[in-house]
This record gives structure tokens, C-alpha cells and sequence, in this order.
């Protein structure tokens, strides 16, 4: 066979009355499959299913992934969190920070003798109880120092942070996450200047974090802010016999690709400060935020390929119902295809036209799946809020693998068809 890209005619009066053009294979297919379009419909079913799970599945994971990296990312990939040891009670473990095993102490230290280290700060947390009036909130109170919009990549929308002169008062302010404010105040309102009560003590708000969204289970924006010294002071106590017991401490590095050298120092240094022995095992934990974005990089990337695969398996049984549905078209068709060949139309002609005809069916399936999955991708990154992406590896591999499909289904029905004796097929009912 000849294939010819000409228009059929221009050709018809100049070649064989036995070679097809590629415009003429492809017409004859989308007629032959349009005469019967309920079936064809049924036949591309199975592609379809499996392109547009393909294509929804992928989209999902990436959107998945890359608002999850955003999330961490805006909490500072290039900072690293002490944490204090886990105090255990009845030989259960009471988690990260429930020891007082950390102190500010420790902090101020990490900030002058750790040359990878570029801000610190420490922190001390409870759960509590907020009230404005008759609203009552149940939050998480925090205890921090002037550094921690700095050392958590974070500023207030509304009023400022502490100055120095009430953090060495420790004098009864306090800021609020976008939560708590939403929950006693209104959404969007202006709470600086009011009084609220924490542990029934008086507290005046000064301002209010930016939203900064969930850290794991937990919601960073309910929460409220007030000095470390008047955390200890006045809703903790005395809890260390020497200096202020914290809970954790976070240090930005000065360069995110010091966070190894930065974790040795660290642990170094506080192991000398706790008089630690070889012997014995660091009494805080450390974890480092690169690690969590690239495990959780790896194990979403993971996931999406086993579920791609999982959901490849409906293009294999779209691929047997094509290879199926062809090969019953070959015996409907046997005395067409005698007729063909008798006025001379070749093997390859033959071959060439049923290949057609199953890879249109797979190529149409499989362009109408990725516009199914594409819209399923893109509401469900509406609904569920994050960002909609659809990558152009997964579109070219899915318009890729349906044309495969086709072409792979369509070899044996269209060889069987191409070998049929023409005296045979015209003898055919």
C-alpha cells in the first residue's frame, strides 16, 4: 500500500484504482464506526474509564502534594524544631514536649554558640480557655518569645507583636490567631484594644496572626500568643528549678542546605549543656522540615503511581473489549472484505483499514476520558481547595497509551481480516 496525505480527488484520476490514501482509511473507518454507534459508544466505554481515572487520579495527587508543600513550605522548610523529652506516666508516653527536660536557657544558648543557626526562638504551650464576654473558646495558649514571627515566617495582619519592655514585665497581652478571632470576635473584625480573659486573668489583644492553615492535625490559626514570661509566671508556674521550662524551640538556619550541619550542632551542644554521656540518649527530639517535605513527597508520588496502575487496568479491559468487538466486525463484514479484494483492494489496504478503525475507537475514548478526567480533577480541586493541576506528561501519556491500546487491539482482527480468501468471503452469507 501507498499512503498519500493528498486530497482523495485530486488522486482518483492519477493512481491505482487498488492504493487508499490515509484521508480514505480514516473516512471509511468514521463511517463504518458510525453506522453502528451504539456499539462503537460501548466499545470505547472501557478507555474511556481508564484514561479519565488516569488523568483525574494524577491531577488530584499533584494538587494533594503541592498544597501540602505549600503549607509546610510557609511554615519554613529551613527551620528545624526542638523538641523537649516525652514524659511517660504508668509506662505510657505522654508525647514530644511533655517533659521539662528544654529551658529558655537552652534557646539563648542554640542563638550564640551555633554559627548555623540565624534566629531562635522558644516556646511554651498549654490548652486553656478564652472568653470575650459571654463567648468562651477552647484554644491552645502560647508562650513565646520576640522572635517567633521572624523564626516562623509569619507577620499580623492587624495591631503588632510584643515589644521588649512587656516581654521582661511580662506584662498581660495577647495576640490571636485568625480562629480564635473569628470565633469571639466576627470574621474579619478588628479585635485590638479589647479585653479578653485567659485562665480569669484580664488579657488586652493587640493584634492578630495572618492565617497560616493546618499543621498536620492541628490548626496553627486557633491559637493565642502571649510573652514566654508571663506564660510561666501566670498560666504555667514555676516548672523548672532553674530558668523557664519550654516546650520547644525553632531555629531558622542562616542557608537551608546547613540543616545537616546545623542539626549536628545542635544536638551537640545541647547533649553538653544536659551533661549527656555517651551512654545515655538525648532527652529532646529534633525534626527537621526538609525531611518532612521530601518523605511526604516520596510517599504521595507513591501512592499516586500504585493507583495509576491500579486504574491502568480498565484501559487493559478496554483493550480486550476493542480487540473483541473488532474481531466480531471482521465475520459481519467477511463478504465486504471479499468484494474489497475481488476489485482489488490489497492485504495491506485490509489490514490498514480495520487498524483504523480500532485505533480511531481507542484514540476517541481516550481523548473524551481526558476531558472527563480533567473536569473531575478540576472539581474536585474546587471542592476540596487546593490548586488544580494538570501536568503535560500525563495528557501526552494518556493520549499516548489510548493509541497503543488501539493499535495493539486491532493487530490480530485486522491481520485475520487482511487474510481472508476473497473467494471465500464472497461466498459468505
Amino acid at each position: 500500500m501507498t499512503i498519500s496525505f493528498r486530497l482523495p480527488r485530486r488522486i482518483a484520476t492519477s493512481r491505482p484504482a487498488h492504493t487508499v490514501s490515509l484521508i480514505e482509511i480514516l473516512s471509511m473507518a468514521m463511517e463504518a464506526l458510525w453506522r453502528n454507534k451504539l456499539r462503537t459508544g460501548l466499545t470505547m466505554l472501557g478507555v474511556i474509564i481508564g484514561i479519565a481515572s488516569v488523568i483525574a487520579i494524577t491531577s488530584v495527587g499533584q494538587g494533594v502534594q503541592k498544597a501540602t508543600e505549600q503549607q509546610i513550605q510557609s511554615l519554613g522548610t529551613d527551620v528545624l524544631q526542638v523538641f523537649a523529652g516525652a514524659a511517660r506516666s504508668g509506662g505510657i508516653s505522654q508525647g514530644m514536649g511533655s517533659s521539662s527536660t528544654l529551658t529558655w536557657e537552652d534557646a539563648k544558648a542554640i542563638q550564640q554558640e551555633a554559627p548555623a543557626a540565624q534566629v531562635v526562638s522558644a516556646y511554651l504551650q498549654r490548652p486553656g480557655q478564652v472568653v470575650y464576654e459571654k463567648l468562651n473558646n477552647s484554644t491552645n495558649i502560647v508562650g513565646t518569645d520576640l522572635n517567633y514571627p521572624e523564626a516562623r515566617n509569619t507577620s499580623l495582619t492587624q495591631g503588632r507583636f510584643f515589644t521588649q519592655e512587656e516581654m521582661d514585665s511580662g506584662k498581660s497581652v495577647v495576640i490571636l490567631g485568625q480562629t480564635v478571632r473569628d470565633e469571639l470576635f466576627g470574621t474579619g473584625k478588628n479585635p485590638v484594644g479589647e479585653q479578653i480573659r485567659i485562665q480569669r486573668n484580664i488579657y488586652e489583644v493587640i493584634g492578630v496572626f495572618e492565617k497560616k492553615g493546618s499543621e498536620g492535625p492541628m490548626d496553627r490559626d486557633d491559637q493565642v500568643f502571649i510573652p514566654l514570661t508571663n506564660m510561666s509566671s501566670r498560666i504555667v508556674g514555676n516548672n523548672a528549678l532553674k530558668g523557664f521550662a519550654i516546650n520547644g524551640i525553632y531555629v531558622k538556619l542562616a542557608n537551608q542546605e546547613q540543616s545537616a550541619t546545623a542539626q549536628f550542632q545542635v544536638v551537640n551542644l545541647l547533649r553538653l549543656r544536659h551533661n549527656l554521656n555517651s551512654s545515655q540518649s538525648d532527652d529532646f527530639s529534633i525534626r527537621n522540615q526538609t525531611d518532612v517535605v521530601n518523605t511526604f513527597t516520596t510517599v504521595v508520588g507513591l501512592f499516586t503511581m500504585m493507583v495509576v496502575a491500579i486504574a491502568s487496568i480498565s484501559l487493559l479491559v478496554g483493550g480486550i473489549g476493542i480487540a473483541n468487538i473488532m474481531l466480531v466486525s471482521v465475520v459481519e463484514r467477511t463478504r465486504e472484505i471479499g468484494i474489497r479484494k475481488a476489485v482489488g483492494a490489497t492485504n495491506s489496504a485490509i489490514l490498514n483499514q480495520f487498524l483504523a478503525e480500532s485505533v480511531v475507537i481507542s484514540t476517541a475514548g481516550g481523548g473524551i476520558g481526558m476531558g472527563i478526567g480533567i473536569g473531575i480533577a478540576f472539581s474536585a480541586a474546587m471542592i476540596f481547595h487546593f490548586p488544580f493541576v494538570v501536568s503535560v506528561w500525563s495528557v501526552v501519556c494518556g493520549f499516548g497509551l489510548s493509541f497503543i491500546v488501539g493499535l495493539l487491539a486491532g493487530v490480530i482482527p485486522a491481520r485475520n481480516a487482511a487474510q481472508l480468501d476473497p473467494i471465500a468471503a464472497l461466498r459468505s452469507d
